[in-house]
């Protein structure tokens, strides 16, 4: 039976790599990466650098062209449901074809997932649905990895956590629809393309990161009225200039500032 592990790589910095993420690279046949073009060839290149750096013996590195993906922002909510899930439909069959062609019958596959692949990550998702077609079987191992939204906490030096209070996360596209979230003091947002912070009251904090644990790192912090436009400026300024942006950050509403205590 074929073993498959998604290994959670951290947020950019090779040495957020677990004991546990090493030691599954060391003992894979093959690692699978997705080629997802000259926009993000930088993600690529990082994964090639962990597998340079942890990688041993006899393992392949198989590199397949990524499904395209339907981005468009003016999708409404069901509108964007029906093109994720069609993006990872054809994925599935990407990933099919690479475990049947390229990883044998007692063979040890890994693929590479950024940040924590339990939190905003396909490919979970997408290996449920190839085992789910039966086409082709296998074990599958999880292994956790430092999130961007652990990432961005510690860069900031803060708790994402306040004593008694719940801590929410949402999308961009949530927060611009729906404001900020009733009954929540704390909340982390992700895959914001709209500067969806901008909903928050002026006395609000922000804690944003671009790129967290890359070289390439932009962390701003402050009262929202003090630094959206900064924020926003210095996004779009680093979007164009790589051609690509990964970032997050906190919203939190103010008071008690006894982060985590217990």
């Amino acid at each position: 039976m074929r073993t498959v592990s998604v290994v959670g790589i951290g947020s950019g910095n090779p040495e957020h790599l677990t004991v546990q993420a090493i030691n599954e690279l060391k003992a894979a046949d093959v690692v699978f990466m997705l080629d997802k073009g000259e926009e993000r060839e930088s993600l690529t290149g990082l994964r090639t650098q962990i597998c340079e750096r942890y990688v041993s013996g006899a393992c392949r590195i198989v590199t397949a062209s990524d499904a395209r993906r339907d981005r468009d922002p003016t999708h409404r909510t069901g509108q964007y449901a029906a093109a994720v899930e069609d993006w990872r439909a054809r994925r599935a069959e990407i990933y099919a074809r690479l475990l049947t062609d390229e990883l044998a019958e007692d063979g040890r596959g890994v693929f590479l997932a950024w940040g924590d692949p339990a939190l905003y990550d396909s490919t979970l998702h997408v290996l449920g649905e190839v085992r789910a077609r039966g086409t082709v079987g296998f074990d599958l191992h999880v292994i956790p990895g430092i999130s961007s939204v652990q990432a961005l906490a510690a860069r900031h030096q803060i708790s994402l956590t306040r004593t008694g209070r719940p801590l929410h996360i949402t999308t961009g596209r949530r927060l611009a629809a729906e404001g900020f979230p009733a009954h929540s003091d704390d909340v982390v947002v992700m895959l914001d393309a709209r500067a969806a912070f901008r909903v928050a009251d002026a006395n609000d904090e922000i804690y944003w990161g671009a790129y967290v644990g890359t070289p390439d790192e932009i962390l701003i912090s402050g009262r929202v009225a003090d630094v959206a436009d900064r924020i926003a400026a210095e996004r779009e300024a680093a979007r164009q200039r790589h051609g690509w942006i990964m970032d997050t950050y906190l919203l939190r509403r103010p008071g008690d500032t006894a982060d985590g205590a217990r």
